[in-house]
């Protein structure tokens, strides 16, 4: 290993592998999240000793004892997420690779590659976004081009989907030619239609191209069935082969298309094009689906009889390459001879287009996505995000030191494919391997493959990856490898993140917990990075406790915090400003903004009273055997009208939701204490010396409330909330205060 001297004193820079990547550590940084770190630990014990002694020493009634416990409580579960997020900050690490080396290095011979883009609806998911989304990865600047093979995984098993990809086939004869010849950088055709291009005879032609496709694509979506004037007989004979009058998206048989074959489909220009394989595999009533886990799996085993390239590239159907040397950057660490032997994915952050300026719904994500991953790599590596991860296919086989044995040698890692992936047989076992019965008395998504027994597929993967010994390294470069789709609706967004939440305490309350599996597994540090996540949901115990009480007992004119007067006030000063400072630093300095760290914030609070929240709710009736929702797939049709209020930061409710509940009666509640302790004190009934601390936190909530206000007084449009949800906020809010005061004064 070549260690080169650092640019500046406070940096560590180290070059491997001939100069594909480097690693930049910063000792200064190091040393002052660690003292931070140990300061603001001693401030956390004084403030449990400021507890107990409360508690001792109190000889009030009840209700008040109870209020202090319900206080002990949130300061409790405050400082353990506190204390498990300073594990992202131990070892941050940065890295740099060279993709333009990787040729020589390769002999501009890649290792094979195998892309998976998954849909599962085509009304929430667009077949047009899907289709942009493989003609990106398609164009691939990938050497030898036929080493790339892209299967899509339709879940849906719809023909619509199906269609789609004919028709984009077409475009793809003269499409990728022209990102060749032309050198396009944005090769997704929408998003580069939609950029400022070069204008001349050829690219209006490709456009006319691309207008055409996409024209008859939303014309069948629009008709709900491919009629027979939008096919040949040959597409025809396909449709009628698999789409029967029996077939449903729960119970049909396994449908397997290969729409590109390299070595037979050659593009405009006479050059090899890549693989194109739709999938939608076997399901049935009485069989598991295993949700996208089960449909990646599929990907896995049918891929593994046609192709089993040693790489495998998972995608989102709306996460397009924004970079066409993405996969080079990968294999500037998968050629590593030293990172090699136990590296199991490559990760990069999710990226988005089309956010708003203030990034009103905190869609980056920065902790997950950018500062958080940062930190892991300094340990074991970045956690599997579901999108944008180069894999080693050998690790979805067992622990770098042990294999699992599939059921048949051709899903060997290191089988080599050696006859035409249209062949009799190769299709043979590819229906074979995505039956659904195929999974019966195997170690499929147990010890091989992506896990089940959770609803985030993909963080419960990466960690019982990374439990069984693997790693995996973060890759951020500059241009952002892909882009995706945001949700612009509230409701969007908090259904997703309550998804999140259930899936997260599916595994916090597992054999595999990482506090005790994963401690015993991967190390205290590590286990605590992902302990952070699969305990998220339980954010919402504080953040409701400090929604309410405080209001409620600042409305009652009761004291639960230490006067200004006080020196305890000091130490929640600290601690709050401790905190929130050392947030918005670490957001700000991932190229972040002070107003999009404010709404990270916000939703971060919105977040607890609702996902989170209501995430807890449906985990323990799942498992108190009531019937739940399941694995909801989040919406990427934009509505003009709601585009349009998202671009203009104008928060969207719209729906009847009982989320939306807890968020107006929490804003409600806080007004209502905030504007009459403000009362209380001009008037001289109540000391602002006493009350602050309830005062500011009231007054905090109620300037994280404004769009919500906004929405239930001053907005008419249709993204304003819902007058139901007003009304019944509302009453609630008065019953609230009502039941609180009857019993403080019962007793």
């Amino acid at each position: 290993m070549e260690t080169t001297a650092a640019a500046t004193t406070t940096t560590t820079t180290t070059t491997v592998n001939d100069g594909l990547h480097s690693v930049e550590v910063n000792p200064l940084q190091l040393i002052l999240n660690r003292a931070f770190a140990l300061i603001y630990l001693f401030a956390i014990l004084a403030l449990f000793y400021h507890h107990t002694l409360k508690l001792l020493n109190s000889t009030n009634s009840f209700i008040t004892f109870s209020i202090s416990i319900s206080i002990l409580i949130s300061d409790l579960i405050l400082a353990f997420m506190w204390s498990t997020i300073q594990s992202f900050r131990m070892y941050p690490l940065t890295r740099k690779e060279y993709p333009e080396k990787i040729k020589n290095f390769s002999n501009n011979n890649f290792p094979a590659l195998d892309i998976f883009i998954c849909t599962a609806d085509p009304y929430k998911e667009p077949p047009l976004n899907v289709v942009n989304t493989a003609l990106s990865v398609l164009a691939y600047d990938y050497c030898p081009i036929e080493n790339v093979s892209v299967y899509i995984s339709d879940d849906g098993g719809s023909e619509l989907t199906l269609f789609a990809f004919m028709e984009a086939v077409k475009f793809a004869v003269y499409w990728l030619p022209f990102c060749r010849e032309n050198k396009i950088v944005e090769r997704c055709p929408d998003a580069y239609f939609s950029s400022n291009y070069t204008e001349n005879s050829e690219t209006q032609k490709i456009k006319l191209m691309y207008e055409s496709m996409k024209t008859r694509i939303e014309n069948v979506i629009e008709r709900g069935k491919v009629d027979d004037d939008y096919i040949n007989e040959e597409d025809r004979q396909t449709f009628s082969i698999y789409w029967t009058a029996g077939f449903t998206r729960h119970n049909h048989p396994s449908v397997i298309q290969v729409l590109l074959e390299n070595g037979k489909d050659k593009d405009k220009t006479g050059h090899e094009m890549p693989n194109l394989i739709y999938l939608s595999r076997e399901k049935s009533k009485s069989s598991p689906h295993y949700f996208k886990a089960g449909a990646l799996n599929a990907l896995l085993r049918v891929s593994g009889i046609m192709t089993n390239a040693p790489i495998v590239l998972t995608l989102d159907c709306d996460m397009y390459s924004n970079d066409p040397s993405t996969p080079q950057r990968a294999l500037c660490y998968f050629l590593d001879q030293k990172l090699w032997p136990t590296l199991a994915y490559v990760q990069f952050p999710q990226r988005f287009h089309g956010l708003n300026e203030a990034d009103i719904y905190a869609s980056e994500i920065k902790g997950l996505f950018h500062s958080n991953p940062v930190g892991m790599d300094g340990l074991r590596g970045p956690n599997y995000v579901g999108t944008g991860c180069f894999f080693r296919r050998r690790a979805f086989f067992g622990s770098p030191s042990s294999f699992e044995q599939p059921k048949i040698p051709e899903l060997f890692p290191d089988h080599v494919v050696n006859k035409p992936i249209q062949a009799q047989e190769i299709l043979q076992q590819a229906h074979y391997v995505a039956s659904c019965n195929y999974e019966n008395e195997s170690n499929w998504g147990s010890k091989m493959g992506f896990r089940y027994g959770s609803l985030v597929e993909d963080y419960y993967t990466g960690y019982r990856l990374q439990c069984e010994g693997w790693k995996s390294v973060f890759c951020n470069p500059k241009r952002p490898a892909f882009l995706g789709d945001v949700p612009i609706s509230l409701y969007d967004v908090v259904s997703q993140n309550k998804r999140w939440s259930v899936g997260l305490l599916e595994v916090a309350f597992s054999k595999y917990s990482p506090l005790t599996f994963g401690v015993r597994s991967m190390g205290l540090v590590m286990a605590r990075c992902y302990a952070h996540y699969a305990f998220w949901p339980i954010w919402s115990i504080p953040i409701t406790l400090y929604a309410f009480i405080p209001q409620l007992t600042l409305l009652n004119g009761v004291t639960i915090f230490p006067k200004v007067s006080d020196p305890w006030f000091f130490l929640y000063a600290f601690l709050f400003l401790g905190a929130y400072g050392q947030d918005c630093l670490i957001f700000i300095s991932f190229q972040g903004t002070f107003k999009r760290w404010w709404n990270d914030q916000r939703i971060w609070m919105i977040r607890g009273l609702s996902s989170f929240l209501f995430g807890i709710i449906e985990y323990s009736t799942k498992h108190l055997g009531i019937a739940t929702q399941g694995f909801n797939v989040t919406s990427k049709v934009v509505d003009n009208e709601q585009g349009k209020r998202y671009h203009q930061g104008i928060f969207e409710f719209g729906v009847v939701s009982p989320m939306f509940v807890t968020l107006a009666t929490t804003s409600i509640i806080n007004l209502v204490a905030f504007l009459t302790s403000i009362a209380q004190i001009y008037k001289g009934d109540q000391n602002l010396d006493g009350l602050f601390i309830q005062m500011f936190i009231a007054g905090f909530v109620v300037i994280n409330c404004l769009p919500i206000y906004e929405a239930m007084v001053l907005r008419g449009d249709k993204g304003r909330m819902p007058t139901r949800v007003t009304i019944f906020s509302t009453f609630l809010a008065g019953s609230l205060y009502m039941a609180f005061t009857f019993l403080l004064r019962s007793v």
